[in-house]
């Protein structure tokens, strides 16, 4: 399993537009194979400050997730206007939290 998780950091006047073109890709993105858990939070909106956490069953179904015009799409809007520490992590002993 791979696990995304880190913040995401906007000019606080660019939360609103990049919540509302997160909102238009987030239901196809969840429908993906190998997506397992979706989600983006804004966590401060006056200091800009988003948190992005996203599970993806293997390599190869985030590789196709990153790879559909979608995704393209927003990149090519997004990528320049944002600083994002996102990490990606291999995660191989998944239980529940009181195991």
């Amino acid at each position: 399993m791979i696990i995304l998780t880190g913040y995401v950091h906007l000019k606080p006047e660019d939360v609103n537009e990049f919540v509302e073109d997160i909102q238009k890709i987030t239901a196809s993105t969840r429908a993906e194979k190998g997506c397992l858990f979706y989600n983006i939070v804004v966590e401060d909106a006056t200091l800009g400050r988003i948190v992005a956490i996203e599970r993806w069953q293997d390599q190869a179904s985030l590789n196709d997730h990153l790879g559909t015009p979608e995704m393209a799409a927003f990149f090519d809007k997004w990528m320049n206007r944002l600083k994002s520490d996102v990490m990606k992590y291999d995660a191989a002993n998944e239980r529940s939290l009181m195991d």
